[in-house]
C-alpha cells in the first residue's frame, strides 16, 4: 500500500492538492524546484569563483552582475557575493557597468612562466621605448611558454594598426614573429610546436611541419623573424630575440606595423640594435655584485 501526504483538509501530496504560497505557486513545487536547483548545481564555491574569472576573462572592458550570471548559470545573489569576495583579495576590479580581471591576477598568473616576466618588464622597459621611438608603431615584449608566446609588455603610438595583441594573453608561437623568434633558437620548443596542430589564422598562416622549420632555420641564419600577415590579414611584423646566458633566448621584441607601411629595411636594423643593447643590460644586471 502506498503511503500519502496528509494536508489539513485530507487529501493526497500530489501537486494539485499542495497548498499554494502567497504567489499562487503550490508550496511543494517551490520546495521541489528549490532542492533539484540545488541538486543540479554541483558546483564548490572555488568551481563557481573560477568560471567566473573565465568569464570576466573574456570582457576587456568589464561585464555586468547580471550577464554573468547569466553566462556561469548562477544565480545574481551568488554572482554577487564570489564578486565581492575576488574583489576583496584584489582579483577582479569593478569599472563602468561592471567588473574586470585586475593586474593582480596578471602577476599571479604570469608566475606559470617563473619570476621571469616581471623582471623583463621591469628591465626592458627603457628599450621598448627605445625602440619605439626608432619605428613610432607598435612594439611588443613577449617570452615563450611550450609552443606559445605570452606578451609581456606592449606600447603603441597614434598610427597603430589593429593589433590583437594584449598584455598577458597567449598566442600560438608559429603564427607571431616573437613566436618564430624565440622558437628558431629553443629545439625542443621547435619540436613541440611543429609535432602540434599548426592552426591557420589567416591564409598566409604556415601549416606545415616542414615549411616551420625551414622557417626557423632562416631566422637562426638572419637573426629576425616575420609574420607576414599571419595573425591578422592586414597586419606583418618583424621580431627578434634577446639573447641570455648561453646564447639561450630569455624573451623577444617585435614591431607591428600595417602591412602597407611595414618597410623590414628599416625595422630590422632598430630591433637588431636595442635587442643587443637590452642583452647587455640583463648580462649587466646577472653579472652585477649583490648588495649583503
Amino acid at each position: 500500500m502506498s503511503e500519502s501526504v496528509t494536508w489539513d483538509g485530507g487529501g493526497t501530496g500530489a501537486a494539485d492538492h499542495a497548498p499554494a504560497t502567497a504567489g499562487g505557486e503550490p508550496f511543494l513545487s517551490l520546495v521541489t524546484a528549490t532542492a533539484q536547483e540545488t541538486c543540479e548545481d554541483r558546483r564548490t564555491a572555488v568551481d563557481k569563483a573560477v568560471v567566473l574569472l573565465k568569464s570576466i576573462a573574456e570582457h576587456d572592458t568589464g561585464i555586468g552582475v547580471s550577464e554573468l550570471a547569466r553566462r556561469t548559470r548562477l544565480t545574481k545573489s551568488t554572482t554577487f557575493r564570489l564578486l565581492g569576495i575576488l574583489e576583496r583579495n584584489g582579483l577582479v576590479e569593478r569599472v563602468d557597468g561592471g567588473y574586470r580581471l585586475s593586474a593582480r591576477l596578471f602577476d599571479i598568473g604570469t608566475r606559470v612562466y617563473g619570476p621571469a616576466p616581471g623582471l623583463l618588464r621591469e628591465r626592458l622597459l627603457p628599450y621598448l621605448v627605445d625602440l619605439y621611438d626608432m619605428t613610432h608603431e607598435t612594439v611588443h615584449l613577449a617570452v615563450l611558454h611550450r609552443a606559445e608566446v605570452m606578451y609581456v609588455y606592449k606600447l603603441h603610438g597614434h598610427r597603430s594598426a589593429r593589433v590583437p595583441s594584449e598584455i598577458g594573453c597567449r598566442r600560438p608561437a608559429h603564427s607571431t614573429g616573437v613566436g618564430k623568434a624565440l622558437l628558431a633558437f629553443d629545439h625542443d620548443a621547435a619540436e613541440v610546436a611543429a609535432g602540434g596542430a599548426l592552426a591557420a589564422h589567416t591564409p598566409y598562416t604556415i601549416r606545415d611541419p616542414e615549411a616551420l622549420r625551414r622557417e626557423l632555420r632562416r631566422v637562426r641564419e638572419h637573426g629576425i623573424a616575420f609574420d607576414r600577415q599571419e595573425t591578422v590579414l592586414g597586419l606583418s611584423c618583424a621580431a627578434t630575440p634577446i639573447m641570455g646566458p648561453g646564447r639561450r633566448p630569455v624573451a623577444a621584441l617585435s614591431v607591428a606595423a600595417a602591412d602597407h607601411r611595414f618597410d623590414p629595411a628599416r625595422i630590422a636594423p632598430a630591433l637588431r640594435r636595442v635587442a643587443h643593447q637590452a642583452a647587455r643590460a640583463l648580462s649587466a644586471a646577472a653579472n652585477a655584485p649583490r648588495l649583503p
